[in-house]
Parts: C-alpha cells; structure tokens; sequence
C-alpha cells in the first residue's frame, strides 16, 4: 500500500494491489452493500473492496469473458458486461453469479448503467446497438441510427432518457426508455468520446479519449468542452463526487482529474507510475475509488 500526500486538503491518493497478478482492474462502482466492486478484465473475476482496502475475488464462470463495466441494479445486484463472452452477467452480494446471453453475437457488451425504468441499459460496441435487459434477464436491443458508430458508456439522465457516447462516429446519444435514439455531434473531431456521467449541475458530462478534453452536454443536447492541461492525458472515466465536482481518470496522463462545473481543473498524479487509471467511482465513504489497469490496484483519492 502507498500513500501520496496531498497538494491541499482533497487529493490524498491511496493504493491497494489486487490479489491476482496482471488482472487488469476495469470498471469500478458503489455496490448496495457500502462496498467498491470492481472487474478484472484480464483476471476474468469481480472484485470486491471494502472502504478500508480489504480485498474479495470471484471468478466469472465463462473464461476469458473480458468483465468490463459494472454497475448496481435495481435488485440489490451488481450488473456488469462481458465483452468477450458477449453476455451480461449479474452478481449478487454474496458473490453467486448468473449470465445472460446477449442476442446479438460477438456484439461486444460495453457500458452498463441502471435506468430510470429499473431495467439495465447497456452498450453493444460492435453490434452497434442498445440493449436493455429486465432483472429477470429478457433483453431488448436498439439500432444506433449511425453505422459503425461504437457506443461506448451510457448513464441515466435527469430527464428520464438514458445518454451514451459513440466513440467512432463523434457523438453523443439520446435514447428514450422506449428506445427512440436522438444523436449530437461532439465539436471537437475525431474526439473519441468515451465515458459519461449524470453532473451535479442537471448536465451531462463525459471525456473525450483521444480530444484530450471533458465535453459537457445539456439536456437539450447543447455541447461545451474544457481542455484538459496534462497533453495526451487520455481521459477515460468520469463519475460525480460527493463535492459537488467532476473527478476523472487519465489513463495517459497517470493522474486523477478534478474539473468544477465552470470548467476548473485541477489534477492530482497517481503514485504507481504508468498504473494506467481507466475508471472511478464514488465510495460511500466520501472518497472517490478508481482502477489502475496496468498498476494491478484499486486507488482511492479524498475530495476534501
């Protein structure tokens, strides 16, 4: 475990090595049970941490699935994504886990998020579609109107419509619960939008990989962006924090951002060098969590 001391009162960065060698720490979230889950995307396992680093694995049962990006349900479960294994798995907090094919073949399941619906939404980055899957397990799928257009995440608006990122079309998507789909170009070309985020300011946030800034998107699809001082810094997930700011991993950069709703940013570099932090996550401890995909860790930053 390594500590860094912080620059002012927020950005104390902690580190926690995931027991398996070169797993590849992925997706990470608040599960109901006050506890951070993560997916081991090289490992093929689901992690589990406790708010004081204490470390649980359970293997998925396909091999080499790809666990991706996971997210609490309405049932009291964690939901996540199995890119290569081209299923959605469910995980209870006990650990008992249950897949669910996805219709569509090698349709690359991406990101997942809970609607407003109560049903799972997720992201087919090769089949280019929407699916929507019932706690039950019966999914539904959407055709994103523009080809090849690799929807990437998706997040529950404050407008009752769920938002997605099209990383290779450049845009931004809308899709109602009855699976009407409404696209916004992103201004900056060849931006790579990938990760997005309900804000604490009624907007949408999200990080543009390859355009080295964070994109904000209102409601009615009006687009803003901010860059990001740190040049390549590869901005990848992005997640509200308990301070009211936006936080967001730079997998290139190796530092965790901090981006105010007026634009504000500031940055805190992660111990590990090169870790690679991909996504993060608040913790109900008042920190933010995220992954160090080549670091093999789990990283928590205080906001204050």
């Amino acid at each position: 475990m390594t500590a860094l001391p912080a620059w002012a009162t927020a950005g104390a960065i902690t580190e926690f090595p995931v027991p398996t060698p070169t797993s590849a720490p992925d997706g990470i979230t608040s599960g109901p049970d006050a506890n951070l889950w993560f997916t081991e995307f090289n490992g093929n396992k689901i992690g589990r941490t406790t708010t004081s680093g204490a470390i649980k694995e359970f293997v998925v049962p396909t091999a080499t699935s790809g666990p991706h990006i996971i997210t609490p349900g309405a049932d009291g479960n964690l939901w996540f994504t199995e890119t290569y294994g081209n299923k959605i798995g469910r995980i209870t907090t006990a650990g008992a886990i249950k897949e669910f094919v996805v219709p569509t073949a090698t349709s690359g399941p991406n990101g997942i998020s809970q609607g407003p619906d109560d049903n799972l939404w997720f992201t087919e980055f090769k089949a280019n579609k929407i699916g929507r899957i019932g706690t039950t397990g019966k999914i539904r799928e959407f055709v994103v109107p523009t080809p090849s257009s690799g929807p990437v995440a998706i997040t529950s608006g404050p407008d009752g419509n769920l938002w997605f990122t099209e990383a290779n079309a450049n845009k931004i998507g809308r899709i109602t619960t009855g699976g009407t789909v409404k696209e916004f170009a992103v201004p900056t070309p060849g931006s790579y939008p990938d990760n997005v985020i309900r804000g604490p300011d009624g907007n949408l946030w999200f990080t543009e990989d390859r355009g080295n800034r964070i994109g904000r998107i209102t409601t009615a699809g009006a687009i803003k962006e901010f860059a990001v001082p740190t040049p390549s810094s590869e901005p990848v997930g992005i997640a509200t924090g308990p301070d009211g700011n936006l936080w967001f991993a730079e997998a290139g950069g190796n530092k965790i951002g901090r981006i105010t709703t007026g634009g504000i940013v500031k940055q805190f570099l992660v111990p590990t060098a090169s870790s690679r932090p991909y996504h993060i996550a608040p913790g109900s401890d008042g920190n933010l969590w995220f992954t160090e995909a080549n670091g093999d860790k789990v990283g928590r930053i205080t906001t204050r």
